[in-house]
């Protein structure tokens, strides 16, 4: 039987969005976890001349594996070999190559709720059970160690998250570690999506192969490094399972497109510029945490990294969606639906990507702030 999953909430949210601006709307997009800068101008430079000279075909970069492992080494103190990179068309196919290693259809695993749609949905499509963990302001919104270990039965996997996403929390070093040995203790196979690693507001951020080297670990060039039209992603196996995931690689997606491994790897040196973008999005971070308040949306995740505030309107509706299309058509300000993050709560939550430019901000929240001063907290539409 095919699995039956959910749409993708925000998607409908953007395609609106891309029609009212069509029709000459001013539209802000909000919506999806996707800076609004382009890659740093030095790869976009590098991507013109092998555009000259290279005709390019089915590769896997070893120098962009290399440069893959010196920063593992440089930012986490962790000795990985070259052959346990595999390369990907971004971290969607490195979800399923991990998933399609470790699990066969019935597997159970463990995920935060809230969390990312694609892994509740992708799960779904692999025949693989999600179970989701209510994860809210008291686990600081994501999976711990003691949730875990209230399981029964025991999950196969776990999809652990840090910074995440749609919350921009972050999980401490000792919790990881906990977690970590927990996982152990009882078998539980664990991947970790870093796709956030390297946007963090003042947390520091540790990779779970400083503390299990035998996870798998999914990561992309979409985030810190501005890439997410590319499609570059890369998945860190243990050397037992790699020979499985170049298997299924190879089978369902070939490789990441050859002119995206070599923009990628000069990006991975383009430190100031990208840096710069981090501050841009710390200063529109902050301005949201000052502004959201004011509106009557006074409580939400900590972000404490990534670039989403997950901001909770229970106050004003009992439908996210029908919130946010409103929001959309009387603003032109586009957030997205917490129902994609968390099907039983999400209706009470919205997310904001706060990943485009100051400017936009500061309109966005002028326009938010109108709007809201219309609406009465307590005084709630459904």
């Amino acid at each position: 039987m095919t699995a039956q999953i959910e749409p993708f909430h925000a998607i409908k949210i953007s395609l609106l969005a891309h029609e009212l601006k069509a029709s000459g709307r001013s539209v802000i997009h909000m919506e999806f976890g996707q800076p609004s800068t382009g890659a740093p101008s030095a790869a976009i430079a590098r991507a013109h001349e092998v555009l000259d000279s290279d005709p390019m075909g089915y590769w896997q970069s070893p120098f962009l594996k290399e440069r893959i492992c010196a920063h593992y080494f440089d930012n986490h103190g962790v000795t990985i070999d070259p052959r346990q990179i595999v390369l990907t068309c971004g971290a969607s196919p490195a979800l399923v190559l991990a998933l399609s290693v470790l699990f066969a259809p019935g597997a159970r695993v463990a995920i935060a709720r809230p969390g990312y749609v694609a892994y509740r949905n992708t799960l779904k499509s692999l025949h693989l059970e999600p179970i989701e963990l209510d994860c809210g302001s008291d686990t600081g919104f994501q999976i711990t160690a003691a949730l875990l270990a209230n399981l029964d039965p025991v999950p196969d996997g776990l999809i652990l998250a840090s910074p995440a996403n749609p919350t921009g929390t972050i999980i401490p070093r000792a919790e990881l570690v906990a977690i970590a040995a927990l996982c152990r203790q009882r078998s539980i196979a664990i991947i970790s999506d870093e796709v956030y690693q390297g946007i963090s507001y003042g947390p520091e951020t540790p990779s779970l192969l400083e503390v299990d080297p035998e996870a798998l670990v999914i990561n992309s060039f979409s985030k810190y490094f501005s890439m997410a039209g590319w499609r570059l992603g890369w998945l860190v196996a243990p050397h037992c399972h790699v020979n499985a995931a170049v298997a299924r690689m190879s089978n369902l997606f070939l490789t990441p497109p050859s002119l995206s491994q070599h923009v990628g790897l000069v990006a991975m040196d383009c430190r100031d510029e990208l840096n710069a973008n981090l501050a841009t999005y710390a200063r529109n971070r902050s301005l949201l945490l000052d502004a959201l308040p004011g509106m009557g949306i006074g409580k939400f995740a900590p972000p404490d990294g990534a670039f989403y505030i997950y901001a909770d309107v229970s106050e004003f509706t009992d439908d996210s969606m029908d919130l946010c299309l409103n929001l959309l058509r009387d603003t032109g300000v586009a957030v997205a639906p917490g129902i994609d993050f968390d099907p039983v709560d999400g209706h009470h939550y919205l997310r904001i990507s706060f990943a485009v430019s100051t400017p936009e901000v500061e309109e966005a929240i002028a326009r938010l702030s109108r709007w809201f001063a219309g609406r009465k907290p307590g005084q709630r539409s459904s």
